[in-house]
């Protein structure tokens, strides 16, 4: 099974928008194949609460606008360091770019298929890794899961 055109064009504005508010590192990966529950993830980051919450927001208003399309569920907005938000179809992650390089999501979804992004989405690659303490060259979320996602946390 593979993502249905619904949840790709959840994807696709969902991550146009994360991108439109700066956001850093996004990816979507397709888990229909090991998901019963929802076809695919978005990943997002920030480098501050403010930011990842403005990203949430901005992502939430245009699947409405766009597609009709409402959360129902949204989580960890309290603390802004990890937002999840549940479109059914889709589930968006926005993190604190602490939270995504500890938490390593990517690790867990590397053996799904990513799904192809709007170029806006795929420019912010590789962006949050200054934003997490990590603009050594080693930066990057994927290198952090490889290395067992701990090094951002202090």
């Amino acid at each position: 099974m593979t993502a249905t055109d619904r949840s790709t064009a959840l994807i696709n504005a969902a991550a146009q928008a994360a991108a439109d508010k700066l956001a850093h590192d996004i990816v979507a990966y397709d888990v229909s194949d090991v998901l019963a529950i929802t076809d695919a993830f978005l990943l997002a980051s920030a480098p501050n609460d403010r930011q990842v919450k403005a990203i949430v927001d901005e992502v939430e208003e245009r699947l409405l606008k766009e597609l009709g399309a409402k959360p129902v569920r949204r989580e960890g907005e309290r603390d802004g360091r990890w937002v999840l938000l549940d479109f059914i179809d889709i589930v968006v992650h926005v993190q604190h770019s602490e939270e995504r390089v500890f938490y390593a999501l990517e690790r867990l979804w590397k053996d799904c298929p990513e799904l192809d992004l709007p170029e806006d989405a795929k420019s912010t690659r590789g962006k949050g890794a200054e934003h997490a303490g990590q603009a050594d060259g080693e930066g990057s979320y994927e290198g952090a899961a490889e290395r067992g996602g701990n090094e951002g946390r202090r």
